[in-house]
């Protein structure tokens, strides 16, 4: 059983060689490494890569126009310093919510922890938390890796005026995904910046409904939210609790002309509550209040956060809550892309699809140089292409797919490499042994070009070596004749079989030969395929067969006019010259076998004599030629009346004879006679005349009346003279 496995694995690997050094290497290389890279992405190994890659596109995305619907209300280390304390007195807080809320704002998001009460000012705060509807605060909801930490929601906020800012960390440490709902305890939680969202958008008349690509999709105005799985786009198996969606996270210009990236408008605590800040900052704008100070460390990494160059630097909380609510309204109100992935099957292929033009792409080349460049210039266009697609929110896998092209394009250069060293070591031994044969012979690449030939096939032809070398039949021999070479040498090239076959061309002096070449493919150790041809002169031999063939066909014509002019001599012999029917010699020799035959065979046999009646007064009277004529008729009439098995005979003169063989009985005889009879009686019209004549027949069979031929003819005739006798026109048996 072992040993059946082994053989049957074996020859699957010869096989899957055979295919590799033939038409699907390209094939069989894409899927190889397509495989390998799959299995690098399945584990995880390409994601820091991926998102990497990913971020570089945040970076080189253009700057979007200034958000003009979210002001930040920023608490830095330098107000800090002047209160002298954290958390912020109540105090503050209620008297920073009051000014803000004179400005009419549509919502404002307070994003500081306010679980426990920091005197003095607690009351004043309850009562302006109660006072403005349009107020959010947060929580921390407890998380999967340790569910004992969590930050209740500020005291004095009702349940839909809080939101949770817990935030989704990649394994590098950034924040690329935004969650939205998420449920505990059968209890569904909105986040911070979605319930901010939601107040805005209402006054639009936008409010949360299903989608209708999905039920299970989130549909905001124009905008359907996709929501995360565990294996979208780079990630592999992430945790995809509760609805998250992929941030395509906007990238705002500043007001000022120099068209510096610099987030979203801030304005200081500070500022606000000494009266120092426009009112359109404010008014109709979605407020956020947070912490910028170092001392809180309350920072994150985005995809901004890091460039290719320089060193990573975060970003505060609340700008974070700010990008994901400036997402969600543009999306909703302005139809802005969000960030969308492939199903796992289309990046399958796509990755495949891409390994698969590396492979192609290279061999097609066969030149390590352009090989190189083409990779450059393709990977150069699929970034680009990837870059284009991702500015219309498509995030399409990048590094596996540049791995398989690149992966795929080095292995075939690779291969090229072996296959054009082996080639030159194959060409070298090929000329060395070709010369030692007398034999013209020459040797074809796949595309049939000659790249060695002995100086036997160069004399032969007619033609220097150098001259030949790498050139094709086309070129040297008519259309006529290089079609039947190209015809032979893709015979073996398809079925790997030896093949011989005779040809005929014409050499450089306009001598035609007549050849015989044995083709037969060899490879190398690389998988280069030779066509070797070796050729026989057999123009010599053909013309002896031309001329064998030409005397065999005059000896034939000769024996040919022999036997006719034998079997004329024969027919001469056997046949009567007038009526064309046997004669007397042929009818003895009828008689006497077909007596021996009905002896044998214990049958009948009849024989009948037949003399016409008034034969001699027509011969007198009308001359000879109408005699001779009459006859004639006479004996197509005989003929017709009997079966083919019989035989009809002229003896001389107006006498006929006829064997009638194996008939059961005498009445047969009879019956034949007056066929005879009657038919011979009826008028006969020659050069005008009406002529009418008769027959008498004597009929003796065998073996009543004898059994010998000469008895059975004798009383046969006698036969017959009674019955002229008796009256003519009419037949008597012996």
């Amino acid at each position: 059983m072992n040993q059946q496995l082994g053989k049957r694995f074996v020859k699957l690997i010869f096989e899957l060689k055979q295919s590799l050094s033939r038409g699907h290497r390209e094939l069989i290389t894409a899927a190889s490494v397509a495989a390998c890279v799959l299995l690098l992405r399945s584990i995880g190994l390409l994601q820091s890569l991926e998102l990497a890659a990913l971020d570089q596109f945040f970076h080189l995305r253009p700057n979007e126009p200034p958000e003009e619907r979210i002001t930040i209300v920023v608490i830095d280390e330098a107000y800090l310093d002047e209160v002298g304390s954290w958390p912020i007195p109540d105090a503050k807080i209620a008297l920073l919510l009051q000014k803000l809320n004179v400005y009419k704002p549509r919502a404002i998001g307070l994003d500081i922890y306010r679980n426990l009460p920091v005197q003095p000012g607690n009351k004043e705060l309850r009562n302006a938390y109660k006072s403005m509807p349009n107020l959010v605060g947060i929580e921390l909801l407890a998380n999967d890796k340790n569910k004992s930490i969590g930050v209740l929601p500020p005291p004095g906020l009702s349940r839909h005026q809080v939101g949770f800012n817990n935030v989704l960390y990649d394994p590098d440490g950034k924040v690329r995904r935004s969650l939205l709902y998420w449920h505990i305890n059968n209890q569904v939680h909105e986040s911070f910046a979605l319930k901010l969202a939601l107040l805005y958008l209402e006054s639009e008349d936008i409010t949360p409904s299903k989608a209708k690509s999905n039920p299970e999709y989130l549909q905001l105005g124009k905008a359907a939210f996709t929501r995360f799985e565990g294996n979208d786009g780079a990630y592999m198996g992430a945790n995809a609790r509760g609805y998250q969606i992929l941030t395509n996270f906007p990238k705002p210009q500043c007001q000022s002309s120099s068209g510096e990236f610099c987030s979203f408008r801030q304005v200081s605590m500070r500022d606000v509550l000494a009266d120092k800040v426009q009112e359109k900052l404010i008014k109709d704008r979605i407020i956020l209040i947070g912490s910028t100070a170092p001392s809180l460390q309350d920072f994150v990494f985005i995809p901004y956060s890091s460039s290719l160059m320089g060193t990573a630097k975060p970003v505060p909380g609340i700008q974070l809550q700010a990008y994901f609510i400036s997402e969600l309204i543009s999306a909703a109100l302005d139809g802005r892309p969000l960030l969308k992935v492939w199903t796992d099957l289309v990046e399958y292929l796509w990755i495949f699809v891409w390994s698969y033009l590396g492979a192609v792409t290279t061999w097609r080349m066969q030149n390590t140089t352009r090989s190189l460049l083409s990779i450059l210039v393709s990977c150069f266009v699929f970034t680009l292409s990837a870059y284009v697609a991702f500015l219309h929110g498509w995030w399409i896998p990048l590094i596996p797919s540049l791995f398989c092209f690149g992966s795929s394009a080095i292995w075939m250069i690779s291969h090229i490499a072996h296959m054009q060293e082996e080639w030159k070591r194959s060409k070298e031994f090929l000329h060395h042994v070709i010369n030692t044969i007398p034999d013209p012979i020459f040797v074809k690449n796949e595309q049939h070009q000659w790249i060695v030939l002995n100086e036997a096939y160069c004399r032969f032809i007619g033609y220097p070596k150098k001259l030949l070398i790498e050139k094709s039949d086309y070129d040297f021999f008519s259309k006529h004749e290089a079609d039947v070479f190209r015809q032979q040498d893709d015979l073996v090239f398809r079925t790997q079989q030896p093949q011989e076959h005779e040809e005929e061309f014409t050499n450089a002096d306009g001598q035609t030969h007549q050849i015989a070449t044995k083709r037969s493919l060899h490879k190398d150790s690389a998988g280069n395929f030779f066509l070797v041809g070796v050729i026989r002169d057999i123009t010599q031999r053909k013309l002896m067969e031309d001329q064998l063939k030409r005397t065999a066909a005059e000896l034939f014509r000769s024996n040919n006019e022999l036997k006719l002019k034998e079997d004329h001599l024969r027919y001469l012999a056997y046949h009567d010259p007038l009526t064309g029917l046997s004669n007397r010699k042929f009818f003895a020799e009828q008689l006497y076998e077909s007596l021996h035959w009905a002896q044998h065979n214990n049958l009948l046999l009849g024989l009948l004599f037949i003399d016409l009646d008034g034969f001699k007064q027509v011969n007198d009277t009308l001359g000879h030629e109408t005699g001779d004529r009459l006859l004639m008729t006479i004996a197509g009439r005989l003929s017709n009346s009997l079966r083919s098995s019989d035989t009809v005979s002229r003896l001389g003169g107006d006498e006929f004879t006829v064997i009638l063989r194996a008939i059961p009985n005498v009445q047969i005889a009879a019956k034949v006679a007056e066929k005879i009879l009657s038919s011979i009686t009826k008028p006969i019209v020659l050069d005008g005349y009406t002529i009418r004549v008769s027959a008498s027949i004597g009929i003796s069979v065998y073996p009543y009346n004898s059994q010998d031929s000469e008895t059975l003819m004798k009383q046969a005739d006698a036969a017959m003279y009674r019955a002229k006798r008796l009256g003519k026109n009419r037949y008597e048996f012996a």
